[in-house]
């Protein structure tokens, strides 16, 4: 238990360090011009082919960046992986909800529903840090 806990603690550490350095917005060049956002605006990211979708909350910016780089960008700031197409801002989760197959369908403010592949399952323990009554909850 022990050295699961402590495995767990040096999992979060990369991203505690970049809480503590994070600046309190980024810039996204979107339509030929550069824009400053807050990332606690930003509901979800969505691939789109060659580019991602910020969902934000007065609207939309596509970005010609792939996701991998976005998903690496918005980790420090509670950015989570679902599917290889779907990044959640853990903020704005509600709910998980299990199905039988072993997946697992998230729901944010708003009531819109994500499907979390089993290859990324194990991101939701990052959602938040603290969990009650989860012993039967397997994201591993």
């Amino acid at each position: 238990m022990y050295e699961k806990t402590l495995s767990r603690m040096h999992d979060l550490l990369p991203q505690i360090e970049g809480m503590l350095t994070k600046p309190s917005r980024i810039a996204i060049k979107a339509k030929g011009r550069i824009l400053f956002i807050d990332p606690g605006d930003v509901v979800t990211v969505e691939a789109q082919g060659n580019y991602v979708l910020l969902h934000r909350m007065s609207g939309s910016d596509l970005l010609h960046e792939s996701m991998s780089t976005v998903a690496e960008k918005l980790r420090p700031y509670g950015f989570v992986r679902i599917h290889r197409s779907v990044l959640i801002n853990a903020s704005f989760v509600e709910e998980i909800h299990p199905w039988t197959t072993g997946e697992y369908v998230l729901r944010i403010k708003g009531g819109k529903e994500f499907h979390v592949s089993r290859t990324y399952k194990k991101n939701l323990h990052s959602i938040t840090p603290l969990w009650f009554g989860t012993d039967g909850f397997r994201a591993g």
